[in-house]
């Protein structure tokens, strides 16, 4: 029997784990995106949003500052902590997104700890997901989207729908490239309505002739008539008792998906109505409804590896969730919810397009939809396991095992960590920006850089030729700009005349990484380049044939 006591011991135990465990995931080192999330939050609080780019030497390229709001805050944390306090806040936002799993996981199931292994799971699965970026956020916010759906259903109860709606007004000013996703949530619990209903369309017909026949009835004075009518009504009465029996019987052999109807999906469709118009509540105008948009009809996402098709055979994170799930649909009598199945369905298509989908699969999909299916089968077979499991962590022996698992896999993965600097010197020129800075005239010279670390170069001050916001160095955000298209041709050298694209720029130095493909062919040609500046990972090259003002 469990007692309250051991319910908020293993709440509080929970707690204290998942934050260990969290801490021991997030990564030190930043990724490229953290370093003009800087720059941009602190052009936000001295100039306002502009809606153009003030880092990059190429003339009057608009920017729709999708995520300005997570950049100011960035900037306000950077500026009172520094750089440890950027690595600090994103161990809270960690912290905040496992608590968040667990508690919300557990509220729906009734089950602690399955919603606790799961957590742990899911943190482990998304971890390479979690950085110092605006995308952070949205996971919590899309955490609370899912149980807001689910309670509102459950309950009607307008604290739920007031919470929908927020949410997505601080997506559009937190990360608006993930707006339209907000609304996909809501599409599995509508479309199993519309199923249902479709599948009791015969109840709905029959209900309704005899509402027509009560109607004639009030209407009709001939006594015969009038139990002519009546005899009809106890027919189409009888009709709708054997139809109503038979989908019972037809939802009770269902093999693997059962449906519920539920009547606040009305209302929840007027939520999400309303939600639609949240979009406009930023000042960066359409843009949470158009950047997803642009950026798809682009070529960026072809080329940047986050957004490439996810290959099951190379992740296997993936492999074990498939067959995870599959063996519980195929070898259980566990049944899948219709809402879950789309769920499930239609996150796994958005995974299989772009790997970057994998971190919300798991935390949805693994978080909302797995830990219904483990738990429907522990209630059906072995109910009172858990609790027995439960009970025994919260003694004295089980909390010293647990805490000691715990801790023990967190040093594991944090252990690799342990040398990391916030700076990675072999992944951005920390030394060349230094040599960039003391001898080359940043407000005059045309710097080719590659994508990877452009975001470092402007956050040292040195304008870029390109950094990771792709969207900005391409046709669909300004108009016949070419930028991203162009650095792919040279680094890449999928050109044959590299000093043609050189001189369409004015180019007059570059910096790239030493074993870079470009580097390779220019380094030999002293006519044309001289190297200037070369570290371990580095070097910057002059071009001697393009027009260098002092």
């Amino acid at each position: 029997m469990e007692t309250s006591k051991n319910k908020i011991r293993f709440t509080i135990l929970a707690i204290v784990l998942i934050t260990v465990f969290c801490f021991a995931i997030t990564p030190v080192t930043f990724q490229n995106d953290t370093y003009y999330t800087i720059k941009i939050g602190e052009h936000i609080l001295n100039n306002g949003i502009d809606m153009k780019d003030p880092f990059s030497w190429h003339n009057d390229l608009k920017y729709t500052y999708p995520h300005w709001l997570y950049d100011l805050l960035t900037y306000l944390v950077y500026s009172i902590g520094g750089f440890t306090g950027i690595y600090v806040a994103t161990i809270i936002l960690t912290i905040i997104l496992g608590i968040t799993l667990y508690i919300t996981n557990s509220k729906l199931t009734k089950n602690r700890l399955i919603s606790l292994i799961l957590t742990f799971g899911i943190l482990y699965v998304i971890q390479d997901f979690i950085a110092a970026r605006a995308q952070l956020v949205t996971f919590i916010l899309f955490v609370l989207t899912v149980y807001f759906i689910e309670k509102f259903l459950e309950t009607k109860k307008k604290r739920y729908a007031v919470g929908l709606i927020i949410i997505p007004i601080l997506i559009a000013n937190l990360h608006a490239a993930v707006f339209p996703f907000y609304f996909i949530l809501y599409l599995p619990y509508i479309a199993e309505y519309i199923f249902y209903c479709i599948s009791n369309i015969g109840t709905y017909l029959v209900s309704k002739d005899i509402k027509k026949m009560h109607i004639k009835i009030a209407k009709e004075n001939d006594p015969e008539i009038i139990e002519e009518i009546k005899n009809k009504i106890t027919e189409l009465q009888e009709k709708e008792k054997r139809i109503h029996q038979q989908q019972e019987k037809i939802e009770k052999n269902a093999y693997k998906i059962k449906m519920e109807k539920n009547k606040n999906i009305k209302y929840l469709v007027i939520v999400m109505f309303i939600c639609a118009f949240t979009g406009l509540l930023t000042p960066i105008g359409n843009t949470p409804y158009t950047y997803l948009i642009k950026t798809m009809a682009g070529k960026t996402m072809e080329y940047i590896n986050e957004h490439g098709p996810l290959v099951l055979a190379e992740n296997v994170n993936m492999m074990i969730i498939v067959v995870i799930f599959i063996s519980i649909l195929t070898f259980t009598d566990t049944k899948i919810r219709l809402s879950d199945l789309f769920m499930l369905a239609g996150l796994s298509i958005l995974t299989f397009y772009s790997k970057r989908q994998e971190s919300m699969f798991a935390i949805i999909c693994c978080g909302f939809v797995l830990n219904k299916l483990i738990c429907e089968f522990i209630n059906t077979h072995i109910p009172d396991e858990c609790i027995k499991i439960e009970n025994w962590i919260t003694s004295l022996v089980g909390t010293v095992c647990i805490i000691a698992i715990v801790v023990a896999g967190s040093i594991l993965l944090f252990k690799p960590k342990m040398d990391d600097k916030y700076v990675s010197e072999s992944s951005y020129p920390i030394l060349a920006s230094e040599f960039i800075l003391e001898n080359l005239d940043i407000e005059n010279i045309k710097l080719y850089n590659e994508y990877n670390y452009g975001s470092y170069l402007l956050f040292r001050g040195i304008p870029v030729f390109i950094d990771s916001r792709a969207d900005l160095y391409s046709p669909e955000f300004n108009e016949n700009i070419t930028v991203f298209d162009d650095f792919m041709d040279l680094s890449n050298l999928s050109i044959s005349n590299i000093e043609n694209k050189l001189d369409k720029y004015g180019i007059t130095h570059l910096i790239m990484y030493k074993n870079a493909k470009l580097r390779k062919v220019i380094k030999n040609d002293t006519d044309k380049y001289t190297l200037i500046y070369e570290d371990p990972c580095f070097c910057i090259y002059e071009r001697k044939t393009a027009n260098i003002e002092v």
